[in-house]
């Protein structure tokens, strides 16, 4: 993550790997080229996209917040979403899959204004409050969704969902991820815009920037990017935390400068660690959420007991 140029080429080297592991045996003959077509294409694709997706949520998230530990899996974000998911279940179980997008996503945005509320609430000299409250807060809104799942027997279903995997991906089954890709594009022309936002609301107001349009924009983006993701491939974490606090710490937080480095190498991190649980118990696989869940603990550990690397 030293340089634009050298994470397109790690990402083009890692989606050449994708294309070529898995179970099934790849040939050079229609065969092969439909399994890449049907399956391994659109799985490296919906990884690369919910990468950079989530990635640049994070970012997004921690300028909104001012707060480097927080992202849409701690922050109650996803849980919300989750929430969401399972209410239009219940209300409309025959609803189509973009309406349940649209239950989750309004869940999303209102999960996430609720949590930036309670943290404006908070002390600012007590920044390690800020992660301690999304983490309680996505935990009531999780209990609230398991509560629900398990009176209407739908805990095997919300698991599948809350689980981020990508082995059910194919053709026809990933589209609306290109939202989020959408989205992050998005974020990049509003960039310097979110990088003064990230300075208060006084601050921005008195360099011109109307700082409640700005924030309305970065929830929207954090909110559907969330929603989209954990009702295509389910709930990822970490993502947006660990990869925008190691760019930051290598390139300063100018997002104008780093936004693109941290899209990419969320989508690097998200492939490889597919990757990763595709080859680990092979021929079977470990989801990518619990890949991430063990290496994004361990990474935030680090990052609250290292140092800043800049001064």
């Amino acid at each position: 993550m030293t340089s634009t140029p050298a994470a397109l080429c790690g990402l083009l080297a890692l989606s050449l790997v994708s294309l070529a592991v898995g179970v099934g045996t790849l040939s050079a003959d229609a065969e092969g080229l439909w399994l890449v077509a049907i399956s391994r294409a659109p799985r490296t694709a919906a990884a690369l996209l919910t990468g950079a997706g989530l990635a640049v949520a994070g970012v997004i998230m921690q300028m909104l917040a001012r707060n480097r530990f927080v992202e849409p899996a701690t922050a109650g974000t996803g849980q919300a979403a989750g929430l969401g998911l399972v209410a239009i279940t219940l209300l409309a179980p025959a609803a189509a899959l973009w309406l349940k997008m649209a239950g989750a996503t309004a869940a999303a945005l209102i999960g996430t204004a609720g949590f930036l509320a309670l943290v404006r609430r908070l002390p600012p000299e007590a920044p390690l409050l800020v992660p301690l409250t999304g983490i309680v807060y996505g935990g009531i809104l999780g209990a609230a969704t398991t509560f629900l799942a398990f009176e209407r027997d739908l805990m095997q279903y919300i698991d599948i969902w809350m689980n981020g995997e990508f082995s059910g991906v194919m053709l026809g089954r990933y589209e609306f991820l290109w939202i989020s890709g959408a989205l992050t594009a998005l974020a990049f022309a509003y960039a310097r815009r979110f990088t003064i936002a990230g300075m208060g609301e006084e601050a921005s107001t008195g360099l011109g920037l109307d700082y409640r349009r700005i924030m309305a924009l970065g929830l929207a983006i954090v909110s559907i990017v969330t929603a989209v993701t954990v009702v295509t491939v389910g709930l990822v974490p970490f993502v947006g935390l660990v990869v925008p606090n190691i760019v930051s710490r290598m390139r300063g937080d100018n997002l104008a400068a780093t936004l693109p480095l941290v899209a990419l190498s969320g989508a690097g991190l998200v492939l490889a660690c597919d990757i990763l649980g595709r080859v680990l118990r092979y021929p079977f696989e470990v989801p990518v959420g619990t890949i991430l869940g063990v290496l994004g603990a361990a990474v935030f550990l680090w990052l609250l007991h290292a140092r800043p690397a800049r001064g």
